[in-house]
């Protein structure tokens, strides 16, 4: 039977690899829907590809030019917030693809949970900040999250068909980044264009510079806690350099169940949209003899200081996450615009942290205005270099 996809974030990185597994597979996927922030060029293409019923841009500018550039075709051109939201509840719509990057889908995903849609998840922010709201709305509806991120997407199938009780620790895996092995001295003035260098993955301008810093694999510890109901503590990361082995769980009789393969997102993004079902895919099958060994390390969390902050903030719980991340955010935003060096990320993330009051169990006006509030805090840290 056919699945009618909505995917917000269909310009990024992910919504355009999710949108590969589509044209692969047209008699199995269609499009009934698209979102994105305000890439105009972008959704036209996938516009008249695609021919989704409707098409929004968060930004309302890029909207109306979107409308004037599509105005003879049948998609209806949405904007905003409202118009994700509204396309999250499409009544034929049958999963709903999260691809956004930020918080921007906590609304939408919520709604799709209450709409009663598969979630296909690949924003860990909607998890790391809203987890107790996603997880209890997912729960309320029945709803089924399957995970994109590889990482994530590999535990899930680790855990297939195995009793989650009897978990004794994730082992939640990462390249290292484009500074691994590196020590602290030698980051000293670094800008952006020396950290978009990730070894082995094709990522975003943002993922590209929370892998080099940590800071992603901190925001996939708390997403891990939530998607799999396992205590921080029990939630151990390794740096596999080569980005073979994707993840493992390790079982309280010893035993390690991993997922291995080639670094390409196209296959986790396939897996949530067929499990349990597999298809074929056109990447490099893995070659263990060429592989030959596999490499892990601990991460060096002395020199990149954005895992143990997550931990730290994922300790603290209630609204401290929203606030690293929204920290996080803001300060990659100023690093890639070259406001700032590679080092402050971790000191404003660290001062925005310790400037916040924790709210136990926030509700979600609670979570945006916290949001609000460590972006604020950021800019003022930054502009005053204190």
């Amino acid at each position: 039977m056919k699945k009618n996809l909505v995917i917000i974030g269909s310009t990024g990185s992910i919504g355009t690899q999710t949108l590969d597994v589509v044209r692969t597979y047209p008699d199995h996927f269609g499009v009934l829907a698209l979102a994105a922030g305000k890439n105009v060029k972008k959704m036209e293409e996938q516009v008249r590809e695609f021919h989704p019923k409707f098409a929004c841009l968060f930004d309302e500018t890029a909207a109306k030019d979107l409308s004037v550039r599509i105005a003879d075709t049948d998609t209806k051109v949405l904007a905003g917030m409202d118009g994700m939201v509204m396309e999250a509840v499409m009544r034929t719509a049958d999963v709903f693809v999260n691809a956004v990057v930020g918080m921007i889908g906590i609304e939408p995903t919520l709604a799709a949970i209450n709409a009663g849609k598969t979630i296909a998840l690949a924003n860990k922010e909607t998890l790391v900040t809203a987890g107790h709201l996603i997880t209890r709305a997912a729960e309320e509806e029945d709803v089924s999250i399957i995970p994109v991120d590889s990482e994530h997407s590999a535990i899930y199938q680790c855990l297939r068909n195995e009793n989650h009780k009897r978990i004794d620790k994730i082992l939640l895996t990462c390249s290292g980044g484009t500074f691994r092995g590196k020590k602290r001295a030698e980051l000293v003035h670094l800008h952006a264009k020396d950290a978009l260098k990730n070894p082995n993955w094709d990522m975003g301008a943002k993922v590209t510079i929370d892998s080099a810093s940590l800071v992603n694999k901190g925001l996939e510890v708390m997403e891990a806690r939530w998607l799999f109901d396992v205590p921080v503590d029990r939630i151990e990361v390794l740096v596999q350099p080569q980005s073979i082995c994707h993840s493992a769980v390790q079982f309280q009789d010893g035993a390690v169940i991993a997922q291995l393969a080639s670094p390409d997102m196209h296959l986790p993004i396939q897996y949530a949209l067929t499990c349990p079902d597999r298809f074929p895919l056109a990447i490099k099958p893995l070659d263990l003899t060429e592989v030959g060994s596999l490499i892990f390390e601990k991460p060096d969390t002395e020199t990149f200081r954005g895992l143990p902050l997550a931990i730290q903030a994922a300790k603290a719980g209630g609204s401290m996450p929203t606030a690293f991340n929204a920290a996080n955010e803001e300060a990659v935003a100023l690093f890639l615009k070259d406001k700032i060096e590679f080092l402050d990320i971790y000191d404003l993330i660290e001062k925005a942290m310790a400037a916040h009051q924790v709210i136990p169990n926030p509700t979600l006006e609670q979570i945006l205005q916290t949001e609000k509030e460590a972006r604020e805090n950021v800019e003022r840290f930054a502009a005053s270099g204190s």
